[in-house]
């Protein structure tokens, strides 16, 4: 399964969470999805999210211009 990737890039707090908690809700258990965000409160808040929700948080990758986190959905 390739996971899609969602450009969240250029989005402040909390917009990146509120997103990937919505284009979560609308895929099938066991999806995976990458989701890149330039906020620096994202790498706090998108774990929070994914914990909250159920979600697996499989990977964080540090970018140059902020981060990527691979989730699978729950």
């Amino acid at each position: 399964m390739i996971a899609e990737i969602y450009d969240l890039r250029g989005l402040k707090c909390p917009l990146p969470v509120l997103k990937s908690r919505k284009k979560l809700s609308h895929m099938k258990a066991g999806a995976e999805l990458w989701v890149e965000t330039s906020d620096p409160l994202a790498v706090i808040d998108i774990p929070h999210m994914c914990h909250e929700d159920g979600h697996a948080l499989l990977d964080t990758v540090s970018t140059g211009a902020g981060h990527r986190f691979h989730i699978r959905r729950g």
